[in-house]
């Protein structure tokens, strides 16, 4: 009888496990090479924060704050937060070290999970994985177009197609109170619910977020705040949109575009693949000119993204597109005794130091299931070494996709295996 554990994953958090965690590390590591090759260094962020950091960073209105944040309180009765998104936490960190006092723009890159406590469903996770970067201390249109392309062509080297790029502007301090008084008048006209008439008081972009269909017939003729931009904020935005013409990076205007954070200013963006129905965005991110002063720091701008990790290999699978290689390692040793066990172990190390993966059979078994434990190894090569290969001092090489096997000297097989493809 099969004895199974009583335990199991916290709800909405997923594993990932061999071999599909290999199309998950491919993803997360090929949207971390695009920013790499952009100039972006890395910066390892704390898991938790204070909860104050959150709630002045992101904004106190917004559902993250309000609803979704896992907070609680450590053994010296501080409140902290699990992080439930990463700019914040680069902002405290480029404050505290003094990274805003070196050379601008500062341009960092990052992984990890993140924690929303949200109703688990296909995509929508309570650990949900990101790949973000942060520009920040330059309020120039050619850098957010650069922080968009980033993310463009992380997609794009994944092989990922089936997406859109939909971006629009927020406005900026010459335009957005006026913009703000002209949509609460309109939004306090309307027949709204207490909760969100409250929301319309304290930030009123966020009404026109609301995915309830009476709220969103209710909005349709809302004022946009594209309509409404101020002269120097029009002419920030037609600089980045001409930037990313001049990349190449096609996008669409999306006038009712709000992101589900308070401090985006100006360019705002999101990455949209309808093949995930429902959870569609795969990332995006903006610009956030107020937030390092709003954090104690410089009043210098900036500009990021978010890019799910967890949403890209959904949008992959979706498009039937493949991306890592799930074999555990290039070569697979079978030592057939144990003095052959004794000179594979050398000869595995030595591979090893060479920059070749190499995995052994373990444990007692004979040769045809050692030679299955190879084939289950997703192994190019197999190496397998007996009595009388010692003796002569050969090993036998088996290519494990033409089915060749051939003798090889001892002395040769490091230099051999290493210069195969």
């Amino acid at each position: 009888m099969t004895k199974t554990s009583s335990f199991s994953a916290p709800k909405g958090v997923p594993d990932y496990v061999p071999p599909g965690s290999a199309e998950f590390v491919a993803v997360r590591d090929g949207l971390l090479n695009a920013a790499r090759l952009a100039g972006y260094g890395h910066i390892e962020l704390p898991i938790f924060e204070d909860t104050e950091l959150f709630a002045r960073g992101v904004g106190e209105s917004t559902d993250v704050v309000s609803k979704e944040m896992f907070t609680f309180s450590d053994r010296s009765e501080r409140s902290v937060t699990l992080r439930p998104e990463g700019t914040a936490g680069v902002m405290r960190a480029v404050i505290e070290h003094g990274l805003d006092r070196g050379q601008l723009p500062v341009k960092l890159s990052y992984a990890g999970p993140f924690f929303r406590y949200e109703r688990p469903q296909k995509g929508r996770y309570r650990q949900l994985q990101q790949v973000g970067v942060e520009a920040i201390g330059v309020d120039d249109p050619a850098l957010d177009a650069e922080v968009i392309a980033v993310a463009d062509a992380g997609f794009r080297s994944l092989g990922l197609t089936g997406f859109r790029l939909e971006i629009t502007s927020l406005g900026d301090d010459t335009c957005r109170p006026q913009y703000r008084e002209r949509l609460q008048e309109f939004l306090f006209g309307l027949d709204l619910d207490a909760e969100t008439r409250r929301r319309a008081e304290i930030n009123p972009l966020r009404v026109l977020d609301d995915k309830r269909p009476e709220i969103r017939e209710m909005t349709d003729d809302a004022p946009l705040m594209l309509d409404h931009l101020s002269e120097s904020a029009k002419n920030h935005f037609d600089r980045v949109l001409g930037h990313l013409d001049g990349l190449g990076v096609r996008y669409v205007l999306n006038p009712r575009m709000v992101r589900g954070l308070d401090y985006y200013t100006k360019t705002t963006f999101e990455f949209v693949h309808d093949g995930l129905g429902a959870q569609s965005g795969i990332g995006g991110g903006g610009r956030y000119d107020g937030l390092m002063a709003e954090l104690g720091g410089q009043a210098l701008s900036g500009i990021g993204f978010g890019l799910g990790v967890d949403r890209t290999v959904l949008a992959l699978a979706a498009e039937g597109v493949g991306v890592g290689d799930p074999a555990r390692c290039e070569v697979f040793g079978v030592p057939l005794g144990d003095a052959a066990k004794q000179r594979m172990v050398v000869l595995a190390g030595e591979l090893r130091a060479a920059g070749i993966s190499v995995d052994l059979v373990y444990g007692e078994r004979g040769v045809k299931g050692a030679m299955k434990a190879a084939d289950r190894s997703g192994a190019r090569y197999t190496l397998i070494l007996g009595d009388r290969d010692l003796t002569e001092q050969t090993i036998g090489l088996k290519d494990m996709r033409t089915g060749d096997q051939r003798q090889i000297p001892l002395a040769e097989i490091v230099t051999t295996l290493s210069g195969r493809p």
